[in-house]
């Protein structure tokens, strides 16, 4: 039988947490929270322990049956760069720190389920040093790959999950992403994203014996500006958001070069084509002599879902009812965007609550991983069945 979680296995999940938040790991950057989470695989036996090109880490929970594998994956990466203090900080019943819940909480959580599946969590709190293999779990009827992805937010562009479907494809049962915050989510729909670096290029000059000619700065900040008017539909619900700019050299030159970074998203296909054409249109009508804009499409994530009624929703559904949790079935951009656009059953859940993500200032509630945990082993053992 699975051991059901219990404070201790939480609080070990949480000590883990920590100690992963505190490794530094942006997109690209994942190396070493990549070599920690490949050391603790193999301390804990796992088999087949392996790291692959793009740098996702791999390890095999083995089953009692031959059912086809169910993939657990969760993202390494953070979005903060790498000289960002690292301070945690725990208060009552509340962990602070940068990347604690997106997504240190989602990579412990693997460890979670493995010590849950086993069956004698309270022995397998701690690392297995033995090096021991790990023994085919009766509880499942077949094997359970933990994988610990990378390039999942900013521009990775889901990068690492690609590599992990590419290799597993449509031979599973499911893919199930775990995010550290969110419980209660059910997101069984992949947003459509695109992002656009659109670079504006001048001859510069001097801010005083020149001043008159045109700044790419300035010319990029009126773009924006006619960018940020666009009339965007409420529904399909959509968005726009400049999230980085850069450019020029000086205070007192005249910028000649200058570009930003475009997020749109859409829960409509044609929705974002449409504001996606009128982007690509108001960066082309900029150009006149002496000025040159130009766009380039930096990435995206494809789109997908699984319907309401399909046995995975429906699972995911009950196992959150059953932790007294109603649920939400929701849309987002979450690596599980991946695998639904090629058609596979997949979904991503949550594992606790809390708030301030992508922000120095984040912070997880510790008690209601219990039931995140609880929900995600239930997921994990009736995940096998119905499809």
């Amino acid at each position: 039988m699975s051991a059901l979680p219990d404070l201790a296995l939480s609080e070990r999940v949480l000590e883990l947490a920590i100690a992963i938040q505190r490794i530094p790991a942006p997109t690209f950057c994942e190396g070493r929270r990549a070599v920690f989470i490949h050391e603790r695989f193999q301390a804990e036996g796992l088999s087949d322990v392996s790291m692959d090109m793009a740098g996702n880490v791999y390890g095999r929970l083995p089953g009692a049956g031959s059912q086809p594998p169910l993939v657990v994956s969760a993202h390494l990466d953070s979005v903060f760069p790498e000289d960002t203090p690292l301070d945690c900080r725990r208060e009552a019943e509340t962990i602070y720190g940068p990347g604690i819940g997106d997504n240190a909480l989602g990579v412990a959580g693997l460890f979670g389920l493995l010590w849950m599946v086993r069956g004698d969590a309270s022995l397998r709190l701690r690392p297995n040093l033995s090096g021991r293999k790990a023994k085919p779990s009766p509880a499942l009827p077949g094997d359970v790959w933990l994988v610990a992805n990378v390039a999942e937010e900013g521009m990775g562009n889901l990068r690492g999950m690609t590599a992990v479907v590419d290799r597993f494809n449509s031979a599973v049962s499911a893919y199930l992403v775990l995010e550290g915050m969110a419980l209660g989510q059910v997101y069984h729909r992949g947003l459509n994203v695109r992002r656009y670096q659109i670079k504006v290029s001048t001859a510069g000059g001097h801010s005083w014996v020149d001043y008159g000619q045109p700044s790419a700065i300035h010319e990029l900040a009126g773009l924006i500006t006619r960018l940020c008017a666009l009339p965007l539909p409420s529904q399909p619900r959509t968005s726009l958001n400049v999230g980085v700019i850069s450019g020029g050299t000086t205070v007192n030159s005249i910028a000649a070069q200058a570009d930003c970074l475009l997020d749109l998203r859409s829960e409509g296909d044609e929705s974002i084509a449409y504001v996606a054409s009128q982007v690509e249109g108001l960066v082309e009508a900029g150009n006149r002599s002496g000025v040159q804009l130009s766009w380039e499409l930096a990435g995206t994530r494809p789109a997908g879902e699984l319907p309401q009624d399909h046995p995975l929703v429906k699972l995911a559904v009950s196992c959150l009812e059953a932790q007294g949790i109603q649920p939400l079935l929701n849309i987002g951009s979450t690596d599980a965007n991946l695998p639904l656009s090629r058609g596979l059953p997949a979904i991503c859940i949550g594992l606790t609550s809390g708030g301030g993500a992508h922000t120095t200032g984040e912070y997880i509630h510790t008690l209601p991983l219990l039931q995140g945990l609880g929900q995600l082993l239930t997921l994990v053992e009736g995940a096998f069945e119905g499809w």
